[in-house]
């Protein structure tokens, strides 16, 4: 069977950015022009590639064609870890939520192999600047070499929870953490985002590598005049952050898996942060942090 031409592929991804974008309801030009530029193939490495399913575990495609990488499924990158080039479809609506704009500066932390890096480079034009961080060398370097023609695009081998190391317009976290780092929300300028996959460890899953959230979900929070805004956007269930001080005490942590558990998520309208909360509407309370029901306080 001939594999598709490179003019067949371009028809294709402009077909699966549409249909991206149509399954989840975003109306974004921009989104839908970076993902019909965007080859994910020239991040995912050699075929073959390989999938990954909660119930059954990894599946090698069985094609080498390009093609077929353009369809709503992960694509495995790192199968001991548990890291994966991620849901287009989801990303879609991450991507939305963080809402880059031409100019801007975004640091996306957990960039794997560069494929969504591509997308946020985009996304800002040859204006803005990506920082993109990844915590293992090797998927940094893999991210490099397939970045390497886009000057807008700086790639960082190191722990992101340590950035932004200046302010940012945006950040874009694609892994779990019970908690936000403290560079993610104090390092926003104003009016900056930060997408973020709030969750709690799962149990370790036979028939995939790393540890995913059991509970999650992903939040926008926005640096305002008057405080942080914050909302929720979907559930999600990310591979879980490796290490960087983002774990919560054990008493904090079953609160936080309680609040999942109570439902409510959705009415989150703000984050209180390094100070005290004396408002009893909040969905969940840490020491240091809390998600409120109540507009900026």
């Amino acid at each position: 069977m001939l594999a598709f031409t490179q003019a067949e592929l371009s028809v294709a991804r402009r077909a699966f950015a549409r249909q991206m974008l149509a399954i989840t309801g975003v109306n974004n030009s921009a989104i839908a022009a970076a993902f019909a530029v965007v080859p994910r193939e020239a991040f995912l490495g050699p075929p073959p590639w390989t999938t990954a399913l909660p119930s059954t575990g990894y599946h090698i495609l069985s094609s080498s064609d390009p093609v077929v990488l353009y369809q709503d499924f992960v694509v495995t990158l790192d199968p001991a870890r548990g890291v994966n080039n991620g849901s287009p479809s989801l990303h879609v609506r991450l991507l939305d939520a963080l809402g880059p704009k031409p100019g801007e500066h975004i640091v996306h932390i957990g960039a794997g192999a560069g494929y969504y890096s591509a997308l946020l480079a985009e996304l800002v034009g040859p204006s803005g600047r990506v920082t993109a961080v990844e915590f293992d060398a090797a998927l940094a370097e893999r991210a490099r070499a397939s970045l390497s023609d886009r000057s807008n695009v700086r790639v960082v081998s190191g722990d992101g929870t340590r950035w932004p190391q200046e302010e940012a317009d945006g950040i874009y976290v694609n892994f779990a953490a019970a908690q936000p780092a403290d560079r993610w929300i104090e390092g926003l300028a104003p009016g900056g985002r930060l997408i973020f996959p709030l969750g709690v460890p799962g149990p370790r899953q036979p028939n995939l590598g790393g540890r995913h959230s059991d509970r999650g979900a992903v939040l926008r929070i926005e640096q305002r005049s008057e405080g942080y805004a914050a909302r929720a956007i979907t559930p999600a269930y990310f591979v879980f952050a490796e290490g960087g001080g983002l774990e919560l005490p054990a008493d904090e942590l079953a609160r936080l898996r309680a609040a999942f558990e109570g439902g409510g998520i959705d009415d989150v309208r703000s984050l209180v942060w390094k100070r005290s909360v004396s408002s009893g509407r909040c969905w969940f309370a840490s020491e240091t942090w809390a998600l409120c029901q109540d507009d900026t306080l």
